[in-house]
């Protein structure tokens, strides 16, 4: 695994295998303890508090299914809506519980960055595996959203939202402090590209968004 030192307050990492002109390079700032731990604090939080409320809102649908969601807006944005369908509850159990505990994670090694703490490299695979499946996952409950229900859920989306910096900056993390090897020039393309990468799929997020309900945003969904 890779050391990582501070020299005048600049972290550097030191690829094994790299070429001289890369054997000592400064990391990323995002890709640092400290920034990096702040990240996953920030998308820990949000995503852990979106799952709350969704959990929140679940069990008043589970007690009362006339319950009306705080996010039940029109029949294109309900929570509610949403709730009742088979890709609500994926592996048995309402999805949000998933997001519940995993964001629990995403937080807990935030603060352990924060305090200091140092995790080997199997930590971070397993973090690394835990991130890409979630945002897999995500990504099909995007689909499904946008192109089988037809409904958008605004907590879901928060959701979303939290999972795409999350999983790039982690990602990113991992290639540069050597976790995933990749040679010395695609580690520092990564490296020097990942608020643009988040940018892109922010974007591809939003404008999926748009084409998918295109009516209603054009007014001629009849609503």
């Amino acid at each position: 695994m890779p050391e990582i030192s501070s020299t005048s307050g600049d972290a550097t990492v030191h690829l094994p295998d790299a070429g001289t002109a890369s054997a000592d390079r400064p990391l990323p700032a995002m890709t640092r303890d400290r920034p990096f731990a702040w990240l996953l604090l920030i998308t820990g939080v949000v995503g852990w508090l979106a799952s709350g409320a969704l959990v929140l809102e679940k069990l008043e649908v589970l007690k009362n299914p006339n319950h009306v969601t705080i996010c039940d807006v029109n029949p294109w944005i309900s929570c509610g809506q949403v709730m009742q369908t088979p890709q609500s509850s994926v592996f048995g159990f309402p999805n949000m519980f998933i997001g519940i505990v995993a964001f629990a994670v995403i937080i807990t090694t935030a603060m352990g960055l924060l305090a200091g703490a140092k995790f080997s490299r199997w930590y971070w695979l397993g973090l690394q595996t835990g991130v890409t499946l979630g945002f897999v996952f995500v990504v099909w409950l995007w689909s499904q959203a946008l192109y089988s229900i037809h409904i958008l859920c605004p907590f879901c989306m928060i959701v979303w939202a939290a999972m795409i910096p999350l999983f790039v900056w982690v990602t990113v993390r991992n290639i540069t402090h050597g976790v995933i090897a990749l040679p010395a020039g695609p580690t520092k393309v990564l490296g020097d590209s990942g608020w643009i990468i988040v940018a892109l799929l922010y974007v591809g997020v939003i404008a999926s968004i748009f084409f998918a309900f295109i009516q209603v945003f054009i007014g001629t969904s009849g609503y």
